[in-house]
């Protein structure tokens, strides 16, 4: 049996746990917490009931497209074959996929929603400079990427946007955004600090005890902008 096929006859195989690798950059985090404990145990007695999908890489091994949690949860059980779709899917292709397959999950991170918003655009605004595009996939092109991306989210234009500024957070205030330390509308606005003044601003935050508001954290960009922010400034604010 062929282990290739496409979305219209998707034929389902089964692939050793150790030809499966992850997607490139994938935003999305696999965390061995509760949750995945239920998915391993679930698994373990129920077996893997949704295949995941993949596309084919070097030396016969295969990319996850979708399934990085089953996977997971599989190698928590013990067990070191699991079904799988296989698909023939260009890199811009494979991300949309990718991105979509995960972004209606309620438990995602402010970070995760950042980066794959991110992906996503980058790959619709690719595949809009390629000719060998498809009728609907150039009617979907009337639409700005950016319209297209938040339509299929179910978000306004304006909050993709804003989740998409926070990936210049450096990882330290990205974190501190995850945890729930620093609210999302104070963060997009310290998004437009230079890395070297975010960087200072964790150690105003460590000296200070504290974490901006929204009114300081506009203060902290409107001084920035104006090129006047110290870390001095900072701690004052």
């Amino acid at each position: 049996m062929s282990a290739k096929s496409d979305s219209k006859s998707d034929v389902v195989v089964k692939l050793p746990i150790g030809s499966l690798r992850d997607f490139s950059g994938h935003p999305y985090k696999v965390r061995d917490d509760e949750s995945m404990r239920e998915t391993a145990e679930s698994v373990k007695t129920f077996g893997v009931l949704v295949p995941i999908i993949v596309r084919p890489c070097d030396g016969g091994r295969y990319e996850i497209i979708s399934g990085h949690r089953r996977k997971r949860a599989c190698e928590l059980a013990g067990i070191d074959a699991m079904p799988a779709i296989v698909r023939d899917l260009d890199d811009d292709a494979a991300t949309i996929i990718m991105v979509d397959s995960n972004l209606q999950r309620e438990s995602l991170l402010p970070s995760e929603r950042a980066f794959a918003y991110r992906m996503k655009l980058e790959a619709i605004k690719h595949q809009g400079e390629r000719s060998d595009l498809t009728s609907r996939q150039v009617g979907e092109k009337s639409q700005t990427s950016i319209q297209l991306v938040a339509s299929q989210a179910g978000e306004s234009q304006r909050q993709v946007q804003r989740y998409i500024r926070l990936t210049e957070l450096i990882p330290e205030l990205l974190d501190m955004v995850d945890e729930k330390k620093i609210a999302i509308n104070p963060a997009y606005e310290l998004s437009f600090l230079k890395k070297e003044e975010q960087r200072d601003l964790l150690d105003a935050m460590d000296s200070e005890q504290a974490t901006p508001s929204l009114s300081q954290a506009q203060r902290l960009k409107k001084y920035s902008q104006e090129g006047h922010l110290t870390l001095d400034m900072m701690r004052v604010i």
